[in-house]
């Protein structure tokens, strides 16, 4: 069985889309349609940049939704799979690959979403670090012990874990980290402290714009982030679509589910085609992966 990855926040890079937009027309349709509903081109920004413009969560979060449907779109013919998942932002491209939202409706939550963490950003700041080469439980034990918010964020693959919380939080728990063994621990130039407690306030935006939204059961189940197990029922996709902006990303938990379920091959859509790739091969060598882009 085979499962088609859809890549989040960070994935970006200046001229995705130019080939796809040059060399396939219903690519080319999808971003003019999405021109017209954001209100700007953002077609251009994808491909002509500038990087910090890019880089800004209200524009990338559109443009990697965006790029990896028109990949979807663009290599229709050759794709096959059987159910979706997607990781943080792209948990949104997944349903509406698996039919569960369409296009239209999923751009419009993407928007939403985008523009609501970042109204959170700015009500208080904070920031993200990744954590490499200790347990999960090694990580999850510090956070618990350093004054304020701190807490594991995204589990992205065996050995490696983003912590997110208030900027002093983060900074003592990665020098804490460091001296617990840690291979490495970074802070990222971020916007905020997604899937903490800090975004409470996206969360409660969010929420109007899920409920204006029409969901159908998906034609593929839909392994989400906040449960990593695979879902199919309406009602419980748009709670766990809710919870997963101040929940952790399992997407450790979430590959490692799939494979217990059958699931030996992997097609990462979108993106610079590397981020779940790489993530596939660290839970197992064994595993088939591809990629379009």
């Amino acid at each position: 069985m085979k499962a088609a990855l859809f890549p989040g926040q960070g994935s970006q890079f200046v001229g995705m889309g130019a080939d796809l937009a040059s060399k396939n027309e219903r690519a080319n349709q999808l971003f003019h349609q999405a021109n017209e509903i954001l209100g700007f081109d953002i077609l251009s920004i994808m491909i002509n940049g500038p990087e910090e413009k890019l880089k800004q969560t209200n524009i990338t979060q559109p443009a990697v939704f965006l790029h990896s449907l028109a990949a979807l779109a663009a290599h229709r013919a050759e794709i096959e799979y059987d159910y979706v998942a997607g990781h943080s932002l792209g948990e949104l491209t997944a349903l509406v690959a698996a039919e569960c939202i369409s296009f239209e409706e999923g751009l419009l939550l993407v928007k939403e979403r985008a523009e609501s963490m970042q109204y959170a950003c700015e009500q208080q700041a904070g920031t993200m670090a990744a954590i490499l080469g200790l347990e999960n439980a090694q990580v999850e034990e510090v956070c618990a012990g350093i004054d304020g918010i701190v807490v594991a964020a995204n589990y992205n693959c065996p050995g490696q874990l983003v912590i997110s919380g208030e900027l002093s939080a983060v900074e003592a728990a990665a020098e804490a980290l460091k001296a617990a063994g840690a291979k490495r621990a970074v802070l990222l130039n971020v916007g905020g402290a997604f899937h903490s407690e800090l975004m409470r306030p996206a969360q409660d935006r969010l929420a109007k714009q899920i409920e204006k939204t029409t969901f159908s059961e998906p034609l593929k189940s839909v392994y989400q982030n906040v449960s990593a197990q695979a879902e199919s029922e309406a009602e419980d996709i748009k709670k766990n679509l809710l919870k997963q902006l101040t929940s952790p990303v399992r997407w450790t938990q979430t590959m490692q589910q799939m494979v217990a379920d059958g699931i030996d091959s992997f097609v990462e859509i979108g993106g610079n085609g590397k981020t779940l790739s790489s993530f596939v091969r660290r839970v197992s060598r064994d595993l088939s992966v591809e990629s379009y882009f």
